[in-house]
């Protein structure tokens, strides 16, 4: 039970080292807690909750490896290297799938229902 209860600590030391010094993984934060916060105004529903909370977890989950590999890369390669880049870029874009896929999921939940809400408000 010790073990498990240490490895879970190591897995949260892991969450609050992307958090402390990854900006863009802070900016991911934010944006979970403005899509929390408008799922509950805007009443979303069970099945659309389950496509916010999957995008938000593949944002973060791809953030943090996009994490694992630079601070990876940086270790093994600490000078220039053409190939190291290239691996860095590559787990950068695979945040950028992740994050588009998350806006466009976003604007399909969260667009009709606030377009409706300015209707109601005209």
């Amino acid at each position: 039970m010790k073990k498990l209860i240490r490895s879970f600590g190591y897995a949260f030391k892991g969450v609050a080292y992307a958090t402390t010094s990854q900006l863009n993984f802070r900016i991911h934060l934010v944006a979970t807690v403005l899509a929390t916060i408008a799922g509950f105004i805007l009443h979303i529903s069970s099945g659309e909750w389950q496509w916010v909370m999957l995008c938000v977890t593949i944002v973060l989950v791809t953030e943090i490896f996009n994490t694992m590999i630079e601070t990876l890369v940086d270790l093994v390669s600490p000078g220039f290297n053409e190939k190291a880049g290239r691996v860095k870029d590559m787990a950068a874009g695979a945040v950028v799938i992740a994050a588009t896929f998350a806006l466009v999921t976003g604007l399909i939940i969260f667009l009709p229902k606030i377009l409706l809400l300015f209707n109601h408000a005209a």
